[in-house]
């Protein structure tokens, strides 16, 4: 069902840029501070935030989402923002959260994915600035400076005596094993090696490292981040910079004046789940992506438009810049008519636009309605194959050796049946199409007119289960 909202009609909506921290707190987005005194920092002007990830695998994936969100409110109120892909770090493996160590990757797959959440960062900063304008946010000139580094850069440099002697040093064993991540661990069978034990001064490290030679004052995670946070602060106030060394942090004119030193800071976002308690961004138990290559267009946008009534409020501030006014506006029309979905719908085109850019929509909302049986007569073919770009469901067959198949052939050759048995059975009994039209001879051959503008054809088993054909 079509819902009345459009997110076009923001187009026009007066945003006034505020507090990064205070927006944040007003979406529900602040878990915890490390101290109150953050907020009157980044009021004072221009700071720097990192957040880091670490590469276990080529993307990032919706539970990454939420804090990805954080940093954008940042980066188009004139900060900062700084990405860090863990490629050392991640061929360790954070035990937060975690109730087994991480199986090790190869050099070649850490390096593939550390390429590809570099890409990712980029173009989502890049995305996320254009939905903000499209918003009606007031970017502050191109919003702040966006940076993507990698840890191994400077742990590359360290050697173990280095790192044990220059950072080791300022840790307490008592203070790293009453940290949660590792208390947890401890208590379990599978216990927690040295290697995990130690991840913790190594994120401590990266904070220390970016405080001195990015200015970065502020590092955000999620609620189970901030053991590490919180030893990178500790890290921060123990251990100065050499005197040999340049320290690259302009100090303000309050901190010169009163000869105090610099503070850092820790801001974190709560872990979510559903209503229901289940962990949020998994679809079947499988990880929502944040690249189209890996999770669909329309499988990203279904995510969203399965969300709960009693979530989607909730959602719609976090996932998305509407203002609460606007939220407000989503959610009495659907709660008029919640059969229609008014909210889960809005929220999913937010979301697609904000993730995968605004053609990203009609390509979507496009598959959403092959998919569930539309009539295709005023579908392009051009179309459906740009909708279906990086889809399984799309596969590519020679048209000349598609016309030679019988359709329970073709039904075999695109997957949609495993075996040639199954696929005569599905066809002799009706439940096969070809672009909604029914095939009851399983002698039929493809023919020039079942190809959409010469270049597409949609196979569908039963009611759901689709297939594209894409001739070369």
């Amino acid at each position: 069902m079509v819902a009345r909202f459009s997110s076009s009609s923001l187009a026009n909506s007066n945003h006034t840029n505020t507090n990064p921290v205070l927006e944040l707190q007003q979406r529900g987005l602040v878990a915890a501070m490390t101290s109150p005194d953050l907020v009157d920092h980044v009021g004072a002007g221009p700071t720097a935030i990192y957040c880091g990830v670490d590469p276990t695998a080529s993307s990032l994936h919706l539970g990454n989402l939420v804090t990805l969100l954080g940093l954008l409110h940042f980066h188009i109120k004139g900060h900062t923002t700084i990405g860090l892909v863990g490629g050392a770090t991640g061929s360790i493996g954070d035990p937060s959260g975690k109730s087994t160590e991480r199986l090790p990757m190869s050099a070649a797959t850490l390096a593939e994915n550390v390429a590809g959440i570099d890409a990712q960062f980029q173009r989502f900063f890049h995305r996320g600035r254009a939905y903000a304008e499209r918003r009606g946010y007031t970017v502050q000139g191109t919003g702040g400076k966006v940076k993507v580094v990698n840890n191994k850069t400077w742990f590359g440099k360290l050697s173990a005596l280095d790192f044990l002697g220059d950072i080791g040093r300022y840790a307490r064993v008592g203070t790293m094993i009453a940290r949660d991540s590792v208390k947890s661990r401890l208590e379990s069978p599978q216990g927690i090696s040295f290697t995990e034990f130690s991840y913790q001064l190594l994120q401590a490290y990266d904070f220390w490292h970016l405080f001195h030679e990015d200015g970065c004052r502020i590092q955000l995670g999620g609620s189970d981040q901030w053991g590490n946070i919180t030893a990178g602060i500790d890290l921060i106030h123990k251990k100065r910079k050499t005197t040999d060394e340049q320290v690259m942090i302009p100090l303000d004119d309050a901190s010169a004046e009163n000869n105090k030193p610099l503070h850092a800071y820790g801001l974190t976002i709560p872990l979510l789940t559903t209503a229901t308690g289940e962990k949020f961004g998994k679809s079947a138990g499988n990880a929502v992506w944040l690249d189209e290559r890996m999770t669909s267009l329309f499988d990203f946008y279904q995510f969203f438009v399965k969300t709960a009534d009693a979530d989607v409020g909730r959602y719609l501030h976090y996932f998305t810049l509407l203002t609460s006014d606007e939220i407000k506006t989503v959610m009495d029309q659907h709660n008029a008519e919640p059969e229609k979905r008014i909210a889960q719908h809005a929220l999913a085109k937010e979301t697609t636009e904000l993730v995968h850019g605004a053609a990203a929509v009609p390509k979507a909302l496009l598959a959403t309605k092959v998919l569930f049986g539309s009539a295709l007569d005023a579908i392009r073919g051009q179309e459906l194959i740009e909708a279906f770009e990086y889809d399984s469901r799309m596969v590519t067959l020679e048209r000349a050796s598609a016309a030679e198949m019988s359709v329970d052939r073709l039904a075999l050759e695109s997957g949609l049946c495993s075996s040639k048995s199954e696929a005569k059975k599905l066809v002799k009994s009706g439940g096969f199409y070809i672009n909604n039209v029914k095939m009851t001879d399983p002698t039929y051959r493809v023919q020039d007119k079942d190809w959409i503008d010469g270049s597409v054809c949609v196979l569908r088993s039963g009611k759901s289960n689709y297939k594209l054909v894409r001739g070369c």
